[in-house]
């Protein structure tokens, strides 16, 4: 059985840590969801209201993180999935977190991240030369880190797969999956 490992923290955007994970589960996948600390995590919705410039945020879900970043043995898994919201803004400060990140790019395995997840990307130092979409209002963010944005429902460049944000599950989820399955 095929393992990921998914990371997030508080702020994590709902949808974006619900659905993959449910997802993965579906599939017959083991996945562990780690965050800077184990026990439980507070997702958060972003949704657009008219007469916002931007999105909205509301309480989500209440998640259970199984691990702490410091210890997860990353060689134990298949592939690693990073959710949005505003979880990877602090994530990215995380020397454990980007660690883990970087030990998937070296040993070539796949990788997912949607929305804000290009923040911890950007961090890892993963980006440079890679072509991405992340959420739009990222894209200096992308490019100051190397990385050509390209706004579109998912894009795929070697290992990496990513997408703008939760409206894009379909996309960047069956590209992903489909790198699991072989």
């Amino acid at each position: 059985m095929k393992r990921i490992l998914i990371l997030t923290g508080d702020a994590g955007e709902a949808l974006e840590v619900m659905y993959p994970l449910q997802r993965f589960q579906e599939e017959g996948f083991e996945v562990t969801v780690a965050a800077p600390k184990k026990g439980v995590i507070k997702t958060v919705v972003h949704d657009f209201e008219p007469g916002f410039g931007t999105y909205t945020e509301k309480p989500g879900y209440r998640v259970e993180a199984e691990a702490a970043f410091a210890e997860v043995d990353p060689t134990g898994y298949d592939a690693l999935y990073l959710p949005g919201g505003r979880a990877p803004e602090w994530i990215r400060n995380e020397p454990g977190a980007l660690a883990l990140v970087r030990h998937f790019f070296e040993a070539g395995k796949p990788v997912g991240g949607i929305c804000h997840a290009a923040l911890i990307l950007a961090a890892a130092g993963v980006l440079k030369g890679r072509t991405v979409t992340a959420y739009p209002a990222l894209k200096p963010d992308v490019e100051l880190a190397g990385a050509t944005f390209k706004d579109a429902p998912v894009v795929e460049d070697g290992q990496l797969v990513t997408a703008r944000a939760w409206p894009d599950h379909p996309h960047i989820l069956r590209a992903f999956l489909a790198r699991l399955r072989g």
